[in-house]
């Protein structure tokens, strides 16, 4: 064990990372071994299989692992659009429709662009005094009816732009693919 800590010790800081988190993952197949000996006790004649399987799962995902850790931690955001794209013509081939091949991303996207509106409104009343409330008090409404118009505003806020984001992904959606369900080249093409 401490020749093992030594060695570590001696790996730069990534590799040593990535060393010690497949720690985990090499103590999990532990549970394979089981199902090895349980296949082996039943003569099942799938150990071999199992165990290959295993090892495939190791060198496959590690793979990807570093390949989107690549394109992730790059600062250029056409790395990060490639990778999408990729993503989304392995799921056409495999027969994937548009909007099957691209839901996740359609879905993160909305995520990511109604956060700021949210975040927005979490803070109102204990950070901001929105601008609609102040102006009613300032000219002489009732605090009360001033917040009553504000909600009103708010919920209205979240709603336009709720709506205005789902609706224009999904009337932009079929302009990324031909009728054959492939992605249209002149949609990424420089003009």
């Amino acid at each position: 064990m401490e020749q093992a800590t030594a060695l570590l010790e001696q790996v730069p800081g990534f590799w040593r990372d990535f060393l010690l988190g497949m720690l985990k993952p090499v103590a999990a197949t532990a549970v394979v071994a089981v199902a090895v000996a349980l296949s082996f006790s039943q003569r099942l004649g799938l150990e071999r299989e199992m165990l290959f399987a295993v090892a495939r799962v190791f060198l496959q995902l590690s793979v990807v692992g570093f390949v989107l850790q690549f394109i992730f931690s790059q600062e250029n955001a056409l790395w990060i659009l490639l990778a999408y794209l990729f993503m989304v013509e392995a799921a056409l081939a495999l027969g994937a429709t548009p909007r099957q091949a691209t839901l996740q991303q359609v879905r993160r996207s909305l995520g990511i662009a109604l956060s700021p509106v949210i975040d927005a409104i979490k803070t109102v009343g204990l950070i901001t005094l929105p601008g609609t409330m102040t102006g009613l008090i300032l000219g002489g409404a009732s605090p009360l009816e001033a917040i009553q118009l504000q909600i009103v505003v708010t919920n209205m806020l979240m709603a336009a732009n709720t709506v205005s984001s789902i609706v224009s992904s999904y009337l932009c959606w079929t302009s990324f693919f031909t009728k054959e369900f492939q992605l249209k080249d002149e949609v990424f093409a420089e003009k």
